[in-house]
């Protein structure tokens, strides 16, 4: 994590607090010839709503001007992580046990690096996911230090 997304996170986790919202992630992102700082937020049920988007955008963008922690210019994008959220704390992967999940390693497991299906466990050193090989239900487990991305994900064959 960048400086910026830490100092930024410092920032926005009281005001999410305040509201019973939850940070989902902060991003610091450049797109072209522009700079994005993007907020993701979401209510513990997953229902956030626009209002509550803007009450956090509006107070965020006070703290930021207050702080001045971003030298340069920058759009500033607070929103709902959507249907695909990501998985990054603890708390995301106990709350997604049963769902469907894509999981993205650093390096091969069992020769693969992608697995998408349902998340049947998680503990904090692995995670155990249930996928279709063909006609095939195979479980993977995967150590969690392995896993450079995991989210939420739509199972298209349901």
């Amino acid at each position: 994590m960048s400086k910026i997304t830490e100092e930024v996170e410092q920032l926005v986790k009281p005001i999410v607090e305040d509201f019973n919202l939850e940070l989902i992630d902060v991003e610091f992102v450049k797109e072209g010839k522009d700079w994005f700082l993007r907020v993701y937020i979401d209510t513990p049920e997953g229902n956030i709503d626009i209002e509550q988007c803007a009450l956090v955008s509006e107070r965020l963008s006070e703290e930021l001007d207050r702080t001045d922690p971003i030298p340069q210019n920058y759009f500033l994008e607070v929103s709902s992580p959507g249907a695909e959220r990501p998985l990054k704390k603890e708390e995301d992967f106990q709350r997604a046990v049963g769902q469907y999940v894509f999981v993205k390693t650093y390096e091969p497991v069992n020769g693969m690096k992608e697995f998408e299906g349902y998340l049947l466990s998680y503990t904090p050193e692995k995670v155990e996911i249930q996928m279709r090989i063909k006609t095939r239900k195979v479980t993977v487990e995967i150590e969690k230090e392995k896993i450079a991305f995991a989210r939420l994900a739509i199972d298209f064959s349901a």
